[in-house]
């Protein structure tokens, strides 16, 4: 919300999700579980792509709840990871955006607005 840094937020860079990804695993070894929170945890766009790294909790403003919560229930854990895997070996944070919004939109159609 800083405008001063607000152009470097860019929640799909490849590097933002190994990061994520490094860290679910390391947990994993350590029976320990995985929350996010913030901007990209409450966004439905995301939830998919969140799921599929492995992380096992989402916090978000109690309004995108509801949205975050009906991708939930309605993505299959086949197609999250084939969306996590397919960013984790994308260059473009473009493509990783683009990829995550058709397959949110392709789940609940009903949430976005074009």
């Amino acid at each position: 919300m800083n405008e001063k840094v607000a152009h470097l937020y860019d929640a799909t860079h490849p590097a933002i999700l190994k990061l994520i990804r490094a860290t679910v695993e390391a947990a994993k070894r350590h029976g320990i579980w995985v929350g996010v929170c913030g901007e990209m945890a409450g966004d439905p766009v995301m939830t998919p792509l969140l799921l599929g790294l492995g992380v096992d909790e989402l916090s978000a403003s109690p309004s995108l709840v509801p949205s975050v919560k009906f991708i939930t229930r309605r993505v299959k854990i086949t197609e999250a990871r084939e969306l996590a895997e397919f960013a984790l070996n994308c260059e473009s944070s473009a493509e990783i955006f683009a990829r995550c919004r058709k397959l949110a939109r392709g789940i609940a159609p009903g949430l976005f607005e074009d």
